[in-house]
Protein backbone atom coordinates (compact mmCIF):
# COMPACT_ATOMS: atom_id res chain seq x y z
CA UNK A 1 0.00 0.00 0.00
CA UNK A 2 1.37 3.70 -1.07
CA UNK A 3 1.85 6.24 1.85
CA UNK A 4 -1.48 8.57 2.95
CA UNK A 5 -1.09 11.94 4.34
CA UNK A 6 -2.59 12.24 7.34
CA UNK A 7 -3.52 16.09 9.14
CA UNK A 8 -3.48 17.39 12.42
CA UNK A 9 -6.52 19.37 11.28
CA UNK A 10 -8.39 16.47 10.66
CA UNK A 11 -7.69 14.12 13.45
CA UNK A 12 -10.23 12.90 15.14
CA UNK A 13 -10.51 14.09 19.20
CA UNK A 14 -11.79 11.43 21.50
CA UNK A 15 -11.77 11.88 25.28
CA UNK A 16 -9.06 9.90 27.53
CA UNK A 17 -10.40 6.63 29.00
CA UNK A 18 -10.50 8.11 32.29
CA UNK A 19 -12.29 11.40 31.83
CA UNK A 20 -9.16 13.57 32.19
CA UNK A 21 -8.55 14.69 29.26
CA UNK A 22 -8.77 14.58 25.19
CA UNK A 23 -6.75 12.74 22.54
CA UNK A 24 -6.24 12.77 18.67
CA UNK A 25 -6.00 9.78 16.87
CA UNK A 26 -3.94 9.58 14.02
CA UNK A 27 -3.95 5.96 13.11
CA UNK A 28 -5.20 2.66 13.94
CA UNK A 29 -5.04 -0.66 12.72
CA UNK A 30 -4.92 -4.49 13.23
CA UNK A 31 -2.42 -7.18 11.49
CA UNK A 32 -4.65 -10.36 11.85
CA UNK A 33 -8.51 -9.37 12.05
CA UNK A 34 -10.66 -7.07 10.79
CA UNK A 35 -10.46 -3.68 12.00
CA UNK A 36 -12.72 -1.79 13.98
CA UNK A 37 -13.47 1.95 15.73
CA UNK A 38 -11.22 2.23 18.41
CA UNK A 39 -13.83 3.46 20.84
CA UNK A 40 -12.21 0.66 23.08
CA UNK A 41 -9.03 -0.87 23.29
CA UNK A 42 -10.61 -4.52 22.11
CA UNK A 43 -11.40 -2.53 18.86
CA UNK A 44 -7.46 -2.21 17.57
CA UNK A 45 -4.06 -4.33 17.89
CA UNK A 46 -2.19 -0.57 17.43
CA UNK A 47 -2.85 2.73 18.02
CA UNK A 48 -1.22 6.26 17.27
CA UNK A 49 -2.61 9.46 19.40
CA UNK A 50 -1.49 12.68 20.28
CA UNK A 51 -2.61 13.88 24.27
CA UNK A 52 -2.18 16.89 25.52
CA UNK A 53 -1.17 16.77 29.13
CA UNK A 54 -2.88 19.91 30.88
CA UNK A 55 -2.54 19.10 34.62
CA UNK A 56 -0.56 16.04 36.29
CA UNK A 57 -2.56 12.93 38.19
CA UNK A 58 -2.97 9.36 37.07
CA UNK A 59 -2.99 7.80 33.41
CA UNK A 60 -6.16 5.18 32.54
CA UNK A 61 -5.20 1.52 32.64
CA UNK A 62 -5.47 -0.58 29.83
CA UNK A 63 -5.24 -4.31 30.14
CA UNK A 64 -2.65 -5.85 27.79
CA UNK A 65 -1.91 -3.10 26.24
CA UNK A 66 1.78 -1.61 26.45
CA UNK A 67 2.45 2.17 25.91
CA UNK A 68 5.31 4.33 23.85
CA UNK A 69 5.28 7.74 24.71
CA UNK A 70 7.44 10.62 23.19
CA UNK A 71 7.10 14.44 24.66
CA UNK A 72 6.70 16.26 21.64
CA UNK A 73 6.12 20.05 23.20
CA UNK A 74 6.94 21.12 26.86
CA UNK A 75 9.74 20.50 29.07
CA UNK A 76 9.14 17.36 30.93
CA UNK A 77 6.95 14.96 33.21
CA UNK A 78 7.57 12.77 35.87
CA UNK A 79 5.80 9.02 35.56
CA UNK A 80 5.72 6.78 38.38
CA UNK A 81 5.04 3.28 37.35
CA UNK A 82 4.07 0.98 39.82
CA UNK A 83 5.85 3.15 42.43
CA UNK A 84 9.23 3.86 40.63
CA UNK A 85 9.60 7.32 39.43
CA UNK A 86 10.83 8.08 35.63
CA UNK A 87 12.06 11.69 34.52
CA UNK A 88 10.64 11.74 30.66
CA UNK A 89 12.33 14.55 29.02
CA UNK A 90 11.19 15.83 25.32
CA UNK A 91 11.84 13.37 22.41
CA UNK A 92 12.96 10.85 24.38
CA UNK A 93 10.46 7.82 24.30
CA UNK A 94 9.37 5.83 27.08
CA UNK A 95 8.27 2.75 26.81
CA UNK A 96 5.67 1.26 29.78
CA UNK A 97 2.96 -1.70 30.52
CA UNK A 98 -0.25 0.11 29.78
CA UNK A 99 -1.84 -2.36 32.92
CA UNK A 100 0.54 -0.62 35.08
CA UNK A 101 -0.36 1.82 37.79
CA UNK A 102 0.70 5.13 36.44
CA UNK A 103 0.73 8.61 37.83
CA UNK A 104 2.11 11.76 36.38
CA UNK A 105 3.77 14.94 37.80
CA UNK A 106 4.18 17.79 35.28
CA UNK A 107 7.71 19.54 35.67
CA UNK A 108 7.03 22.83 34.11
CA UNK A 109 3.71 23.28 32.46
CA UNK A 110 1.45 21.54 30.08
CA UNK A 111 2.74 18.84 27.51
CA UNK A 112 2.01 17.70 24.32
CA UNK A 113 2.72 13.45 23.90
CA UNK A 114 2.75 10.99 20.74
CA UNK A 115 1.32 8.05 22.22
CA UNK A 116 1.79 4.90 20.63
CA UNK A 117 -0.62 1.31 22.42
CA UNK A 118 0.14 -1.96 20.78
CA UNK A 119 -2.33 -5.01 21.97
CA UNK A 120 0.44 -7.37 23.55
CA UNK A 121 0.89 -10.48 21.95
CA UNK A 122 0.21 -9.31 18.46
CA UNK A 123 1.87 -6.43 17.68
CA UNK A 124 4.83 -4.33 18.67
CA UNK A 125 6.42 -0.47 18.36
CA UNK A 126 9.03 1.58 17.96
CA UNK A 127 9.39 5.02 18.03
CA UNK A 128 12.75 7.08 16.46
CA UNK A 129 13.54 10.34 16.64
CA UNK A 130 14.79 11.97 13.58
CA UNK A 131 16.93 15.12 12.54
CA UNK A 132 16.74 15.84 8.76
CA UNK A 133 19.08 18.63 7.14
CA UNK A 134 18.93 19.45 3.65
CA UNK A 135 22.48 18.60 3.42
CA UNK A 136 22.26 15.33 3.91
CA UNK A 137 18.38 14.27 4.13
CA UNK A 138 17.27 10.93 5.78
CA UNK A 139 15.73 7.57 4.04
CA UNK A 140 13.34 5.02 6.21
CA UNK A 141 13.23 1.72 4.93
CA UNK A 142 9.54 -0.43 5.64
CA UNK A 143 9.55 -4.10 5.44
CA UNK A 144 6.68 -6.23 4.44
CA UNK A 145 4.23 -6.60 7.15
CA UNK A 146 4.83 -3.35 9.07
CA UNK A 147 3.19 -0.35 8.96
CA UNK A 148 5.20 3.31 9.23
CA UNK A 149 4.37 6.20 10.65
CA UNK A 150 6.51 9.60 9.84
CA UNK A 151 4.87 12.15 11.81
CA UNK A 152 6.32 15.91 11.44
CA UNK A 153 7.68 17.08 14.55
CA UNK A 154 9.14 20.33 13.22
CA UNK A 155 7.42 21.29 9.44
CA UNK A 156 9.82 21.70 7.13
CA UNK A 157 10.03 18.19 5.97
CA UNK A 158 8.82 16.65 3.05
CA UNK A 159 8.42 12.43 2.44
CA UNK A 160 8.97 11.48 -0.95
CA UNK A 161 7.31 7.75 -1.73
CA UNK A 162 8.42 4.56 -3.64
CA UNK A 163 5.70 6.19 -6.18
CA UNK A 164 8.03 9.66 -6.76
CA UNK A 165 4.78 11.17 -4.70
CA UNK A 166 6.11 13.83 -2.30
CA UNK A 167 4.01 14.90 0.64
CA UNK A 168 5.32 18.01 2.76
CA UNK A 169 4.22 18.07 6.86
CA UNK A 170 2.91 20.66 8.94
CA UNK A 171 4.00 20.06 12.34
CA UNK A 172 2.12 16.61 13.65
CA UNK A 173 1.02 15.72 10.25
CA UNK A 174 1.96 12.19 9.38
CA UNK A 175 2.99 10.07 6.09
CA UNK A 176 1.66 6.01 6.76
CA UNK A 177 2.83 3.88 4.33
CA UNK A 178 2.38 0.04 4.44
CA UNK A 179 4.51 -2.93 2.90
CA UNK A 180 7.89 -2.73 1.57
CA UNK A 181 9.35 0.28 0.68
CA UNK A 182 11.82 3.24 1.10
CA UNK A 183 10.80 6.80 2.30
CA UNK A 184 12.89 9.24 0.90
CA UNK A 185 12.89 12.40 4.06
CA UNK A 186 13.78 15.92 2.63
CA UNK A 187 14.27 19.61 3.91
CA UNK A 188 15.08 20.79 7.65
CA UNK A 189 13.72 19.51 10.47
CA UNK A 190 12.84 16.95 12.58
CA UNK A 191 10.52 13.61 12.16
CA UNK A 192 9.42 11.06 14.86
CA UNK A 193 9.39 7.81 12.84
CA UNK A 194 6.92 4.77 14.39
CA UNK A 195 7.20 1.50 13.24
CA UNK A 196 4.60 -0.96 13.86
CA UNK A 197 5.54 -4.78 13.52
CA UNK A 198 3.33 -7.44 13.99
CA UNK A 199 4.33 -9.77 16.73
CA UNK A 200 5.83 -13.26 15.90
Amino acid sequence: MGGDALRWSEYRSMPWKNGGGTTREVAWGAVRAPMAPPETTDGFDWRVSVADVDAGGPFSAFPGIDRLITLVEGEGMLLTVDGTPHPVGPLSPFAFPGDAATDCRLEAGAVRNINVMTRRGRATAQVRIIIVTAAQGAEMACATGETLLVMGVTEGIAVCGPDGRETTLGRLDCVRHEGPAALTLRGDGTVAGIRITPAC
